[in-house]
């Protein structure tokens, strides 16, 4: 199956997390594309550092739900923490399961697509750099192979090598 994740840090080497949870998520199956790397101011104006954020394409055979516990299980070995009140709590690392083929589910810790997929700009331009082309929204239809730009999702050049 195709997944489509979303990764986010604002904490530590923001760069080396993003790198770090692609890498990791190869373990879950294949990853066939990786976005580059924007930079977005945190929601809300919340004071803290600003965003990089990504996404991945990954061919893999878990289920939603193994794949979502494999991705929670990849941020708490990078050291995220969840708080009661995590809607705005700065990180480490974030993975989220935004697309899981064109399955909808909505279960208890489990909303396939993500339900803040249409309305966050920083996850849907890294998404549609990675989509396949005709990827559709499997509740609205909407188009995700493309993305109107954002003056607040910034793309930035890759890191120089070590």
């Amino acid at each position: 199956m195709i997944a489509y994740l979303g990764l986010g840090s604002n904490l530590g080497d923001r760069w080396a997390e993003i790198a770090n949870a692609a890498r990791s998520l190869a373990t879950l199956g294949q990853v066939l594309a990786t976005s580059p790397v924007y930079e977005t101011d945190p929601e809300g104006g919340a004071a803290q550092p600003s965003y990089l954020n990504a996404a991945v394409r990954l061919k893999t055979d878990l289920e939603p739900r193994a794949l979502l516990a494999a991705c929670l299980a990849i941020e708490r070995a990078r050291g995220r923490v969840r708080p009661a009140d995590q809607s705005k709590a700065p990180r480490i690392i974030d993975i989220d399961l935004l697309l899981y083929g064109a399955e909808i589910r909505r279960e208890p810790g489990l909303r396939i697509p993500h339900p803040a997929l249409l309305v966050r700009p920083f996850v849907r331009i890294p998404l549609a750099d990675v989509a396949l082309p005709g990827l559709r929204h499997p509740e609205t239809g909407e188009r995700l192979d493309r993305s109107a730009p954002d003056p607040t999702v910034r793309r930035l050049p890759p890191p120089p090598p070590p």
